[in-house]
């Protein structure tokens, strides 16, 4: 069984640790480089990116994290999405730069403006929950949109990488994290 480490330094892991055991990995949280040498891929969840940036900088984790990514698969939802970006707007923001894609913080509305939407999935929908959600303004070459919510993607794959701006541990739905754990074994 593959381990899919969660960072645990801000945001929902706890559900995102759910969701890898109900897709049938074993999740490990992630909270210190040390960490890392136990994981077999890594999920950046979502919550406040700016914040985020703060804790992985504190914990000394920019290059361990940046290091991990060019080895093994990352997957980032929502603020993981921004922190994986190349870059960022609305405002601009470091990034970790692991996936060629650009995105736009709160594009979608602010707290108030959070929903529960569908999503077209080549031809299937599943359900999405954007909370305060970016959106991805473009895809590099090479990168393959899995899905788009109103025309814009909404999850992109990227060789190991992927990200969705919407959160997929909070619905029963374990395609997302189902897709993960099959380039964490690959």
């Amino acid at each position: 069984m593959k381990t899919a480490g969660v960072l645990a330094l801000q945001g929902d892991f706890e559900a995102h640790c759910k969701a890898v055991e109900r897709a049938g990995g074993r999740p490990i949280e992630v909270r210190t480089a040390h960490d890392l040498d136990a994981c077999d891929g890594l999920i950046v969840p979502g919550g406040e990116s700016t914040t985020m940036l703060k804790l992985i900088e504190i914990e000394n984790l920019t290059e361990p994290l940046r290091q991990f990514a060019a080895r093994k698969p990352v997957f980032g939802t929502c603020a993981g999405a921004i922190l994986l970006a190349h870059s960022v707007t609305g405002p601009a923001q470091p990034s970790l730069d692991v996936i060629d894609i650009d995105v736009e913080r709160n594009a979608y509305g602010r707290q108030i403006d959070s929903r529960v939407a569908r999503v077209e999935t080549g031809g299937t929908a599943m359900e999405a929950v954007f909370i305060r959600a970016p959106k991805i303004l473009r895809v590099g070459s090479g990168g393959k949109i899995l899905a788009t919510y109103k025309g814009d993607p909404v999850w992109v794959e990227h060789g190991r990488h992927m990200v969705t701006t919407f959160h997929p541990e909070l619905t029963s739905d374990s395609r997302v994290h189902q897709r993960f754990l099959e380039k964490v074994a690959t």
